[in-house]
């Protein structure tokens, strides 16, 4: 570390400049990035997804790249109303390149609609949203007219997510600039976070970018790379900076404090940056692109982060210097000397009386652990978005009369074996049947079959029954029905051999998620719990302590989780907070949780322990050094932990579920990690384990090429 960064300080101004230039590339790169996002749920490998491909393939539509048509009629619908809006909605199907519409069908007395389909992706249909409203118009007899469906209401989404990322950063820079000045003093270090912030998220972007080019990718990804990249670096810079200062009190030259700080920040923030990007590296594992592409965004915060951490910073400390970097305070704070201030204080009440400690922090934790045991998930929903878009509005509208599986349907594929058979007497009695039993269904609101046009493909070897349901796809209503489709319906229907019958669509596509999801979680969190261990092993050259931090973070993670519950399901969010009350969560966000949180929370550890194993190296006993850590690292952390749960807030100001429950399960997450868990429960433990805290055999120690302790 100390060559490296030596080197660095000589080629400072190479390493500014190329960072400026990875600022404004990165800057452009992100201006054109929101056209490519779009959040799709595919789940290759599956049954859904397979029916997917066929539809694409046989009959020339995709599900997510498909629109509905629905107009508000003034009169009730007549067969000649019918047939002109038939007219006008084939006529505008032309707006769209692939586009084919399908039958305009009455809904109730005063409303018509009708599908167009295409054979778009998601990312690709949504550009044609306008256009296929201009198309549409307003026909004569139509009070109002709606394009809704996958690709309008996402095209119509994309604004909101945009302006929900402005109001989230509108809360969090200026209290992570309060925080800064509480901490820094007016100092122009202040603006060393936002500089290296600046740097890392357009960096993270610009590679986003390119990587939208190769793959579908969520729309959470920019609000995702933005505020936990203002966090991260904020983070990084408040412990550097504040150590940097500490080496300049000690009397060393600029370059030696930078260098003696980067042995010793420098080196926490790497083995930080590593735990998170640790986490999050092994969502790309996992066999679902959505959560994959968000795992990649989310991947490349820290590891660019990193990289500027161990270039970027080091030569701002050489350019700001000692005057650069100097305090002035304007706001109340800490002593000068720490071993006389709050966590001082506080240090000295735990080691006063660890076990109390310990046991009451744990008991609050356990706490809010136990609501979890009530989460439930769901592979997502409409009804967790704004109502103010059209393409929402013409949504509610025709959900109201025939179910909101009219916008999002259960389609079953009849797979006659070879051309020319799904329209065989005993195929097609077969599906008569199924369509019988499934009319019969309590979730189903419709189903259209009939053995010619649509619901055929021109080789006549498949045939597609389309079921509209009484819930939307997310509900476990109608997760329900496709159990019983599948288990049951299906079977019952005794299709002659050589026929093979699968469900997908929204609901059953929603089934596979779920299960491939939290099929691969498990697995997911023992490599993480198993990775997470031998990583900080190698930070903290001891056995005990790396087991410690990993259950601890297995309590946040459950306190997280817990408070989803009481907030969403149980409504508090929504009585003091106005958040939406909704009794699922949305089913990737446990997982993604668990990823970021396990590697976020390392953060405050590695911070915290790394400075007591410092002591505990130059001589004091393990009280001293357990309660030097705290001393020097508490406020950091305090600090540190306030601008994180601040940006996280900015998720919570959105208006789309899904970043609701994302932002208060990470705020509450680091607010706990920073508060009971690292101030409370991490010294009091380390109190009641003495010297085993730093127990680490010779060969173990030779096994991770550390060197052992005393």
């Amino acid at each position: 570390m100390e060559r490296w960064t030596r080197l660095v300080l000589r080629l400072r101004w190479v390493v500014v400049g190329a960072w400026a230039t990875i600022l404004i590339a990165g800057g452009i790169a992100a201006g054109k990035l929101a056209p490519l996002l779009s959040n799709t749920f595919s789940v290759p490998g599956t049954s859904s997804e397979h029916v997917k491909q066929v539809l694409e393939t046989h009959f020339g539509n995709r599900a997510d790249g498909a629109f509905t048509v629905v107009f508000e009629l003034a009169s009730p619908a007549t067969p000649a109303t019918l047939a002109e809006l038939q007219a006008v909605t084939d006529r505008a199907a032309t707006a769209i390149p692939t586009g084919k519409a399908g039958p305009i069908t009455a809904a109730g007395t005063h409303l018509a609609y009708g599908d167009i389909v295409s054979t778009f992706d998601l990312a690709s249909a949504k550009a044609y949203s306008d256009p296929l409203r201009t198309a549409i118009g307003t026909p004569a007899g139509v009070t109002h007219s709606y394009v809704t469906g996958a690709a309008a209401i996402q095209h119509d989404l994309d604004p909101i997510f945009s302006q929900d990322l402005k109001k989230g950063e509108a809360i969090a820079i200026p209290i992570a600039l309060l925080v800064l000045l509480f901490v820094f003093g007016l100092s122009l270090s202040v603006t060393i976070p936002l500089v290296f912030a600046a740097c890392t998220i357009t960096g993270t972007l610009g590679l986003v970018y390119f990587v939208a080019q190769l793959a579908e990718t969520p729309t959470y990804a920019t609000n995702l790379v933005e505020l936990i990249g203002l966090g991260i670096a904020v983070d990084y810079s408040l412990l550097v900076v504040y150590r940097f200062r500490e080496e300049l009190a000690l009397g060393r030259t600029k370059d030696d404090a930078i260098v003696r700080t980067m042995q010793t920040a420098g080196r926490a923030v790497i083995f930080s940056g590593a735990a998170v990007a640790l986490g999050l590296a092994l969502l790309v594992a996992m066999p679902l692109p959505f959560m994959r592409m968000l795992g990649i965004a989310g991947f490349l915060i820290p590891i660019v982060s990193i990289a500027a951490a161990a270039t970027l910073q080091p030569a701002l400390l050489s350019f700001y210097g000692r005057r650069g970097t100097a305090r002035r305070r304007i706001l109340p704070g800490e002593p000068a000397d720490p071993e006389r201030g709050m966590w001082a204080r506080l240090a000295r009440s735990i080691m006063a009386r660890p076990r109390w400690y310990l046991i009451g922090g744990t008991a609050i934790l356990i706490a809010a652990a136990t609501p979890a045991l009530w989460l439930q998930v769901t592979p997502g929903s409409t009804f967790g978005i704004p109502r103010t878009p059209q393409s929402v509005h013409g949504f509610d509208l025709l959900q109201q009369q025939v179910g909101p599986g009219a916008i999002a349907p259960t389609q079953v594929l009849v797979d006659g074996g070879r051309p020319g058979t799904v329209t065989d007497p005993a195929t097609q009695a077969a599906m008569v049947r199924l369509t019988a039993s499934i009319r019969a269904d309590r979730e189903v609101a419709s189903v259209l079959y009939a053995p010619a046009g649509r619901y055929l493909d021109p080789s006549r070897q498949f045939g597609q029954i389309i079921v509209a349901g009484k819930h939307d796809y997310g509900f476990p209503e109608a997760q329900a029905f496709v159990h019983r489709l599948r288990n049951t319906l299906i079977p019952n229907a005794h299709f002659p051999p050589g026929v093979t019958v699968e469900a997908g669509g929204a609901a059953p596509q929603g089934v596979d998620f779920l299960h491939q999801a939290y099929s691969t979680f498990p697995p997911l969190i023992a490599a993480v719990l198993a990775l997470t261990y031998i990583l900080l092993l190698r930070a903290f050259r001891s056995l005990l302590l790396p087991l410690k931090a990993v259950l601890l973070n297995l309590l946040s993670v459950g306190a997280s989780y817990g408070l989803l519950v009481i907030v969403f399901k149980w409504g508090l969010g929504h009585s003091l907070l106005g958040l939406y009350h909704f009794g699922q969560v949305e089913g990737w966000i446990p997982i993604f949780l668990f990823a970021m949180l396990f590697g976020l929370s390392m953060d405050y550890e590695v911070f915290l322990v790394t400075r007591m194993r410092e002591a505990w190296d130059d001589g004091d006993d393990n009280i001293t050094a357990v309660a030097h850590g705290l001393e020097r690292t508490g406020r950091i952390i305090t600090a540190a932990a306030v601008i994180m749960c601040a940006a996280f807030a900015g998720f919570m100001a959105g208006r789309i579920v899904g970043l609701q429950e994302f932002g208060l399960g990470l705020a509450v997450a680091v607010f706990v990690d920073a508060t009971l868990v690292r101030s409370i429960l991490v010294p009091s433990l380390m109190a009641v384990l003495g010297r085993w805290n730093w127990y680490l055999p010779v060969w173990v120690a030779r096994l991770v090429r550390v060197a052992p302790g005393r």
